[in-house]
């Protein structure tokens, strides 16, 4: 599960629109909502890119965000 609080910090902090990330995955915006909110779930790929694209270095800090509990 995704932590979103989190995980919308990384974004906001970035200061990269959303509408950007998600064209860098290659989803919607719409889909990109979807996964941040936990309707679905982020494929491993799409999890790398964006540590890339947010500055998300740490092991802890990826698990806190998409693999948390």
């Amino acid at each position: 599960m995704t932590n979103t609080a989190k995980l919308n910090d990384y974004i906001e902090r970035s200061g990269l629109k959303k509408s950007y990330i998600a064209n860098a995955l290659g989803i919607r915006s719409s889909t990109l909502s979807r996964k941040i909110n936990n309707a679905q779930g982020f494929m491993a790929d799409e999890i790398s890119v964006l540590c890339g694209l947010l500055g998300i270095d740490s092991l802890e800090d990826k698990e806190a965000i998409f693999f948390a509990s």
